[in-house]
Formats: C-alpha cells, sequence, structure tokens
C-alpha cells in the first residue's frame, strides 16, 4: 500500500496542491448540497405551536432586551442574516412567514448572533477588529500574486510573499467566524429548548438544520487551506 502524500508533498508540488484545491472545492459543494436538502427537509415539518419563524424571532429578541433590534424579510432564500450595521434581524422569504421547524431553526440562529453583539462576544470583537485590515486583504491578495509571477525573481517573489500573507488573514478571519457560528446556533437550541418554543423531536430537526449550516463553514476554511497550500507550493516552485 502506498503511503499518502504529506503536506510537504502539496506545498513543494504545485500541480498537486491543484488537485487538492479541486478536492476542497468539491466538498464545499457537498455541503452547500447538503444544507439545502436539509433545510428543504424540515421546511416540510410544521411545529406544532405553529408560530411563524418571524414571531419566533420577535420574541427570542425581546426575551433579551433587544427592543430595539428590527425583524423584516429579504429577497431569496436562504439568505437569512443579521445586520449589525443597522441593528436588523434579516429573514429570507422561505424563513420569514414559515411556522416549520426549519425556518424556526435559523431564524433563532439568526437572533443568537444579534445577542452574541448585544453582550460584545470577543471573537466577534476581535473580528470588528481586524475586519478593516482583512477587507483590503481580500481585495488585493489575488492582485500581488498574480503580479509578482510577472516580475523578475525581485521584486516578484516579495509581492507574491506579501500576497500570500494578505490571503492568510482572510483564512484568520474565517477561523474567527466559526466559534461566532457555533456559538450562534448553541444559543439558538438553548433558547428553543429553555422556552419551549420546539417540542423534543422538533428540536432534532432544527439542530440538524443547524449543523449542516455550520459544514458550510467549514467546508470553505478547507477551499481556503488548500488555496493558501496552493500559493505556498508556486512561490517554493519559483525560489
Amino acid at each position: 500500500m502506498e503511503d499518502l502524500p504529506t503536506l510537504e508533498y502539496f506545498l513543494n508540488n504545485p500541480n498537486a496542491a491543484y488537485w487538492l484545491v479541486l478536492a476542497a472545492i468539491g466538498i464545499a459543494m457537498l455541503a452547500s448540497l447538503n444544507v439545502k436538502m436539509t433545510f428543504a427537509k424540515y421546511n416540510k415539518v410544521i411545529s406544532e405551536k405553529r408560530v411563524s419563524a418571524s414571531e419566533i424571532a420577535r420574541q427570542i429578541l425581546d426575551s433579551h432586551g433587544l427592543y430595539d433590534v428590527v425583524v423584516e424579510t429579504t429577497h431569496g432564500k436562504l439568505t437569512d442574516h443579521y445586520d449589525p450595521r443597522c441593528n436588523t434581524v434579516r429573514l429570507s422569504e422561505s424563513t420569514f412567514s414559515s411556522y416549520s421547524v426549519g425556518a424556526i431553526g435559523i431564524a433563532a440562529h439568526e437572533c443568537g448572533h444579534a445577542i452574541q453583539h448585544a453582550e460584545q462576544y470577543t471573537p466577534i470583537r476581535i473580528r470588528h477588529a481586524i475586519f478593516p485590515v482583512v477587507n483590503i486583504a481580500n481585495r488585493t491578495w489575488i492582485y500581488l500574486v498574480i503580479a509578482g509571477m510577472f516580475f523578475p525573481l525581485f521584486p516578484g517573489t516579495a509581492m507574491i510573499y506579501i500576497g500570500i500573507i494578505s490571503f492568510a488573514l482572510t483564512i484568520l478571519f474565517q477561523l474567527l467566524t466559526l466559534p461566532v457560528e457555533f456559538d450562534a446556533s448553541r444559543r439558538a437550541m438553548a433558547v428553543i429548548a429553555g422556552y419551549n418554543i420546539l417540542q423534543t423531536g422538533e428540536q432534532r430537526g432544527a439542530r440538524k438544520v443547524l449543523k449542516a449550516a455550520a459544514m458550510t463553514y467549514i467546508a470553505a476554511l478547507l477551499v481556503s487551506l488548500a488555496q493558501l497550500i496552493r500559493l505556498i507550493a508556486i512561490l517554493n516552485r519559483r525560489r
């Protein structure tokens, strides 16, 4: 039986690293498909109390004293999010008026983000602090890498170095996103159980939807890590 390729192998072989990126993208596509299928399944399961997701969101926010947080609808499907800039929980058209277990789980999750902001949850504070730098890095890393490949050894190599460091900053932001998302789901399920919003069997469905959504963030991180390996491999070959 042949040994599996090591990290060193990928770091020194751009072509192999390219296939690693493709494999990671495949995982991300599967994760995206899984969350859509899981939500579709539990969006058909109507909660016993027949209270809409938007009403549940309002109840959760009010129970935490967040009366100033607005709950409104937004276009699209699974486009639910919390916007801290205008203190608004936006629920997609497939969620807002739905009585389903899946929709209620997603609404509670977004309320979890609102609660995090109100309590100044540490990972969110760190994300906010580094966001201006990460935003610039995310816009410029690819141009630095491409430009560096067309310049001579110096300054081309230096430009690729800076591009890779910039890209690594975006990965750091993704890493900080994971605890934020997991904590929002934990808060959501705690509120759902504590206030008896869903019955025990219904809670399992909501939890599956949130776990499927969390996997998309993990998959996106895997894609970025694979891309980072490929960038380093390109740099190593150039050197």
